[in-house]
């Protein structure tokens, strides 16, 4: 007797049972499933199994086996093995250069401190048990680079300019402290001076005021500490190589994220003054290549400034490079902004919330997270772009790896300073391609994801 729906009389058939899926568990089974599922996909892996492989060869070839390691000159190295193999002993000769510029070699260790510090700074980011992400992060960015300042240009510090080092100091004591104490204990750190002085039953605002004493007394010691620091001074026009690369590049990044959220919120704007202002902003930037308005700020800004004022040359570049990555991180928030449905608006409408408080707990988070790999794309974009700086003249990576070619003694090396800053290039884009993968698969919250 036949089997009949409900409704409609139509008679149940049952589905097909689908075959059972090939097993892909182990090497085997990934490489069987994605390089040899067909005859057409095997000789397209093994055509490229076979390119890839004279091409390492070839390189491995040029690099290492072939390469000259020990000579004096350039010369040298081509009666030893021609053009067949690298000449190394160059760009050795050259490497404090390449990545310090002219930094004095007696006063290196600066900026290896400097970058040791920044490192310090975010490593409670990767702690498990760290609550504070969001306050710490905050202070990487916000105060972090007074104290990398000092650190790489030195001098004779004033008021201002001391109590903003002795801040950086304070906040680097302050994040330390916070990480250990949440770690350990799980308290924070203005929890444990409430409790280490007795007060933690008082009232919120005696505590309030107690924790102000606090930070005050730090920054005080901090102060004291700082005065009696000096650092010999050096000039920007020493600043170079890799090292020059990284901080263009960094204080790019750093200014470009945050200023690039409110200018797509300004864009966004019901004001039409605050809304014509960022449209104006971010289509002139980003219709103008990087290159000219580096030009721009380097010959023509002198022109429009009074008479005896001068703007560092180096601060014109760093300047020209966060206008222009603000203008096109700006376009990225607001593609994440107009990914978010009008429902979540609604839900944080209905639940009482201002428009901050939508925008910072809500709106944004889920938006930043949508637009991770584009963020961390123009992060890499930006990277690689600080190299347009030599041309203005500054003597970053690029333009030192030119110069390496240009002594008398390694006259016309060129590509081997340039493979070894390609290879650079790569490690640190590779690394930061790497956490964004990452990051967005531990933040991900979708069918499949970590939940």
């Amino acid at each position: 007797m036949s089997d009949y729906r409900a409704l409609g009389g139509v008679p149940f058939m049952p589905k097909p049972a689908r075959p059972a899926p090939a097993n892909t568990t182990g090497v085997v089974g990934w490489m069987r499933q994605n390089l040899f599922s067909s005859p057409s996909n095997a000789l397209l892996t093994l055509v490229g199994a076979y390119i890839a492989y004279v091409t390492i060869m070839a390189i491995l070839n040029w690099a290492v086996f072939n390469a000259v390691f020990e000579a004096e000159s350039r010369r040298e190295c081509l009666d030893l093995v021609g053009r067949a193999g690298a000449c190394w002993p160059g760009v050795v000769a050259w490497s404090r250069q390449i990545m310090y510029g002219l930094y004095p070699a007696d006063q290196i260790w600066r900026i290896n401190m400097g970058f040791l510090t920044l490192i310090l700074w975010v490593v409670p980011l990767w702690l498990p048990r760290v609550q504070s992400k969001v306050a710490i992060g905050l202070t990487a960015v916000l105060v972090y680079p007074f104290l990398a300042s000092y650190w790489f240009l030195g001098g004779q510090a004033g008021f201002v300019w001391s109590v903003l080092i002795a801040a950086s100091i304070a906040c680097f004591v302050w994040v330390w402290a916070t990480a250990l104490l949440e770690s350990f204990t799980g308290a924070t750190f203005g929890r444990f001076v409430l409790t280490l002085l007795g007060v933690q039953h008082r009232s919120e605002q005696d505590q309030r005021r107690v924790l102000r004493a606090v930070a005050a007394a730090m920054l005080l010691v901090a102060y004291v500490a700082v005065s009696f620091w000096t650092l010999p001074f050096v000039p920007t026009t020493r600043w170079g190589g890799f090292f020059l690369t990284l901080v263009i590049s960094g204080i790019g990044i750093a200014f470009s994220l945050p200023s690039g959220i409110l200018l797509a919120l300004g864009r966004r704007c019901d004001m039409p003054v605050i809304r014509i202002a960022c449209v104006l902003f971010i289509e002139l930037f980003r219709s103008v290549p990087l290159i000219t308005i580096l030009f721009m700020f380097n010959t023509m800004l002198p022109l429009f400034l009074p008479v005896g004022v001068e703007v560092n040359q180096l601060l014109r570049a760093i300047v020209a490079v966060c206008l222009f990555a603000a203008a096109y991180m700006a376009e990225v928030i607001r593609g994440g902004l107009q990914a978010i449905p009008r429902g979540q608006y609604e839900a944080a409408s209905a639940m009482g919330l201002g428009f901050w408080q939508t925008t910072v707990l809500i709106i944004m988070p889920q938006a930043l997270k949508i637009m991770i790999p584009t963020i961390v794309g123009n992060f890499i974009g930006l990277f690689k772009d600080t190299t347009l700086v030599s041309i203005i003249g500054l003597f970053d990576v690029l333009n030192m790896a030119r110069a390496v070619g240009e002594d008398t003694r390694w006259l016309g090396l060129f590509i081997e300073p340039f493979f070894a800053v390609t290879v650079l290039y790569f490690i640190c884009c590779f690394a930061m391609s790497q956490y964004s993968i990452n990051l967005e698969r531990k933040l991900d919250t979708g069918p499949g994801g970590r939940r």
